[in-house]
């Protein structure tokens, strides 16, 4: 039993066939959540894909029906040997967006599980179906070597409507917070800063989708006969755009940038290259907040994107003045922002500039979160990551894109570690989407030592359980008689 044999376990899941078989299953399964209703698959992946391997693992399994209507199920699985013991929650979803399946290469589709040199196709691979998937086998391979024992409890909560925005997330952990009482949640989602090394994140900057739109009159007129005399909406929302963020992508509204960045997120970012890889696109250089580095930029920063344009028509336009114009604007931002107040920031700022008949609307919002970079579980999980993976470890304080990760870090109160097994250019959520097979290699040994340390008793790699508590249960385990214990 050691450290060792349990990440040679993770490797021979993999090297002997069984995870790409296991993945093949569940990629099979058309669980699009996407689609404004809760087909029968997303269900049927829970009882039928993850439900029996969970079983076997010595998980209590039940599905939660979602409270809001049209959204997909939820799986609690529990794993308690002993109630004194800290717990580790595990989060992941099952759910894909749309398949797009006539947009996929010839001989690629969604619904299969493809091999092409190192990437394996499939709607799922890389979000989130292949992640879970990598850590289910961490941990078996973990209660192989250690002979069904973690030492610590275990749950996992696999949500089937991320793709469509977590409808009900908020509502079932409120109601199940006592089944998903945790000290710790270490999860998987989103990609790697880049194929080259592992990545370990803290938390995600939060989004606020906002429209700005301007009705000027009932209906367009002809620009040479009024043209000149009446204003134009595409002109003034453009220009009230303007205001809002400059030629070079800064953000103007002072209310909407972030707090400085901290010595100790500037030091985590140091030195972590933004891009580079074969399929990303070349930064722009000046583009964005200036005396920032990219990784700054990207990782601890605001920015306001323009998502779509619409005035007239751009497929067929004709000559007249259109009567209105709408802007979809996007405000990515960290921990710190007013994000709560953005629509009465936004209504002064367009006031204060004249643009006072261009409206606000607040159509999506989602929260930012980040672990303290200097939390003890940080160092650990790095020191975890890097031992197993033999490689310099990218820490990010949070991932660049979004993810529901205030559910765990402010409705639980959780410390948050997320460990991506994808990377930037998968085509997650396009067509071509896909797995890179040495990274999900990789991926169950770094989360098999991830999941062997956590219950390491010795000086040398022990977690930092807050309370103590794993050393007292593990004292009152080891006079007990008892040969397992599993969750009811």
């Amino acid at each position: 039993m050691s450290r060792t044999s349990s990440l040679a376990a993770a490797a021979s899941y993999f090297d002997e066939g069984a995870f790409f078989a296991d993945l093949q299953r569940r990629v099979a399964f058309r669980t699009e959540s996407d689609t404004g209703a809760a087909t029968p698959a997303l269900e049927a992946y829970l009882r039928e894909e993850l439900m029996p391997p969970l079983a076997a693992l010595g998980f209590a399994c039940e599905v939660i029906a979602n409270p809001v209507p049209g959204g997909g199920p939820f799986l609690i699985a529990r794993r308690v040997e002993d109630p004194a013991l800290p717990t580790v929650l595990t989060y992941g979803h099952g759910d894909v967006v749309s398949g797009q399946d006539a947009q996929w290469d010839e001989g690629l589709g969604p619904w299969a599980l493809t091999v092409r040199g190192e990437r394996w196709y499939g709607r799922g691979t890389a979000d989130n179906k292949g992640q879970h998937s990598i850590n289910l086998g961490g941990l078996a391979a973990v209660l192989k070597a250690r002979g069904g024992r973690l030492g610590y409890n275990m749950t996992w909560l696999i949500e089937m409507g991320e793709e469509a925005a977590s409808p009900g997330l908020h509502a079932v952990c409120t109601q199940q917070r006592e089944a998903l009482r945790a000290d710790l949640l270490i999860a998987c989602d989103g990609p790697r800063v880049s194929a080259e090394r592992p990545t370990l994140f803290l938390g995600s900057r939060g989004a606020v989708n906002f429209s700005l739109r301007l009705r000027a009159r009932p209906r367009g007129y002809h620009s040479g006969n009024w043209g000149g005399v009446l204003a134009n909406p595409g002109t003034v929302l453009s220009h009230a755009v303007a205001s809002l963020v400059d030629a070079r992508g800064r953000i103007l509204v002072e209310a909407l940038r972030p707090p400085a960045v901290s010595p100790a997120v500037r030091e985590a970012l140091a030195g972590i290259a933004i891009g580079g890889g074969a399929d990303d696109p070349a930064l722009d250089a000046g583009w964005g907040e200036p005396g920032l580095s990219p990784a700054e930029r990207l990782v601890a920063w605001n920015t306001i994107e323009v998502l779509a344009l619409g005035a007239g028509s751009a497929q067929r336009p004709v000559n007249a003045i259109p009567a209105e114009a709408v802007a979809h604007c996007q405000l990515r931002f960290v921990v710190g922002t007013p994000w709560q107040d953005l629509q009465q920031i936004v209504r002064r700022h367009l006031d204060a500039h004249g643009f006072n008949e261009v409206g606000v609307e607040v159509t999506l919002a989602g929260v930012a979160t980040r672990l303290d970079v200097e939390n003890p579980w940080v160092g650990w999980a790095r020191a975890s990551i890097e031992q197993s993976s033999g490689q310099h470890l990218d820490l990010l304080p949070n991932l660049a894109g979004s993810l529901p990760n205030d559910v765990f870090a402010d409705l639980l109160g959780l410390p948050t570690l997320w460990v991506p097994h994808s990377y930037p250019a998968c085509a997650q959520h396009a067509p071509n989407e896909h797995l890179l097979a040495p990274l999900a290699r990789a991926g169950l040994q770094i989360m098999a030592g991830l999941y062997w340390d956590l219950g390491e008793q010795g000086d040398q790699g022990k977690a930092p359980w807050a309370d103590g508590r794993l050393a007292r249960a593990a004292s009152s385990l080891s006079s007990s008689s008892s040969t397992t214990g599993h969750a009811s």
